[in-house]
């Protein structure tokens, strides 16, 4: 646990778009890995905008390591088929939390980061506070794939005992 800086909670929203591997439709699911931690949504069948509204968790021990977010298509009788992956940093995110925000008014953006070469972002994400909580909305274009985005977002949760975040 003395590892352990804090959680990252990954909601993982909503897919739009998603490639097509079935007839007419595809059954999709995402799968979330940052280091030796995988974590996986439930599926949805037939439905190439997805709407998961799910949260999966990580433990944090280094704050600077990226996560891969995969999205597959469930298949019963063969291996299932990928449909894109994205890579994201939440570097910029664990850098705002490090910062004393306590106080803010909801709504109050802290930090935008733009779509590059290097990320996997569609579109500017904000890193704002809402209801004394950091969030950060993401949308991810997926590589490897002839279309499709993922919507998540990212929040903090606090353990007790463990190190947190400190200020560098």
């Amino acid at each position: 646990m003395e590892d352990i800086l804090g959680l990252l909670r990954i909601r993982i929203k909503r897919g739009v778009n998603l490639a097509v591997r079935d007839v007419n439709t595809s059954d999709p699911y995402v799968v979330v890995k940052m280091g030796k931690q995988k974590l996986k949504t439930r599926v949805i069948h037939k439905d190439i905008n997805p709407e998961w509204n799910e949260d999966l968790t990580l433990s944090i021990t280094d704050p600077v390591k990226p996560f891969v977010l995969t999205v597959y298509d469930h298949d019963t009788f063969s291996k299932d088929d990928k449909m894109g992956d994205a890579e994201f940093d939440p570097s910029p995110f664990i850098e705002a939390l490090k910062m004393n925000l306590e106080g803010l008014p909801s709504g109050t953006i802290v930090t935008r980061i733009q779509p590059c070469r290097t990320n996997c972002l569609a579109e500017e994400s904000c890193i704002a506070v809402n209801d004394g909580k950091v969030v950060q909305d993401v949308v991810l274009r997926l590589r490897h794939v002839e279309c499709g985005e993922v919507e998540i977002q990212l929040q903090w949760i606090d353990l007790p005992g463990a190190k947190g975040l400190s200020v560098s």
